[in-house]
């Protein structure tokens, strides 16, 4: 009797199974056939998956689906498309434009912050947990494209991922290097027993010029004098340059 009971309750569980399959499927078709209809009709297929997002938010993860998968070399115009329909989807078609591996994912980035900037840490945060490996160049574009909200963009994305936080540092100084000093300050109020690294890292990836105000930086956070300068040295600082901080 167990076994009978068993055996109805795991073909209850398949048909339910199956009959989502199905409607997913029967989705799926429907919204290539409109997509496919309206491109036949020289419609854009930006204004195409506008429309049907405008009027159907909750099925972005299809449209966003089917639209990459039929139309790949049009990343761009679908992203924008969905974006423009609903600006809070921004983190569903970052992470479906990724997930469809259409480009590198910096690029991605650079197109959803560029048509929502005000989304731009979330944007990050979500290309960072779908494409890992591209963290560095994924936050250089992010801040390059939206400079104003480089704090955010870096304490955040630091603080998610520690492990990666000289590559963070790394991207950010190259990204916008006339502002490495408040950049060494938002990442030795985080990891403050990580100061020796920081500056010589920030160093080693910054001009010259910017080598008093690093160390300066790192003085202020409450680094040891000697040994920042040490770490700055260690960098590639010349001596000469840290001279007046010695008196």
């Amino acid at each position: 009797m167990k076994k009978i009971i068993i055996l109805l309750m795991l073909a209850g569980i398949s048909s339910g199974v199956m009959a989502k399959d199905v409607a997913e499927y029967k989705q799926e078709r429907l919204i290539a056939k409109i997509l496919n209809q309206q491109v036949k009709k020289h419609r854009s297929i930006r204004s195409s998956v506008h429309s049907l997002l405008s009027r159907y938010p909750e099925k972005v993860d299809v449209v966003m689906a089917v639209a990459l998968d039929r139309y790949p070399e049009k990343y761009r115009q679908i992203m924008l498309g969905a974006l423009s329909a609903e600006p809070v989807l921004a983190c569903d078609v970052i992470e479906h434009a990724i997930k469809a591996d259409v480009a590198p994912s910096s690029e991605l980035v650079k197109i959803a912050i560029n048509a929502e900037p005000a989304y731009a840490q979330e944007i990050v945060n979500t290309a960072v947990q779908y494409s890992p490996a591209e963290i560095e160049s994924i936050v250089r574009v992010a801040i390059r494209t939206e400079p104003y909200d480089m704090s955010n963009i870096v304490n955040n994305t630091a603080s998610n991922y520690p492990s990666k936080m000289l590559n963070i540092l790394t991207a950010a100084l190259t990204a916008i290097p006339d502002q490495a000093t408040n950049i060494v300050k938002n990442i030795l109020a985080l990891f403050p027993l990580e100061a020796e690294s920081v500056v010589t890292t920030a160093v080693t990836q910054s001009d010259d010029s910017y080598n008093s105000g690093i160390v300066n930086a790192a003085i202020d956070s409450g680094f040891d004098k000697d040994s920042a300068i040490a770490a700055a040295i260690a960098g590639g600082a010349k001596k000469e340059t840290l001279a007046k901080l010695n008196n």
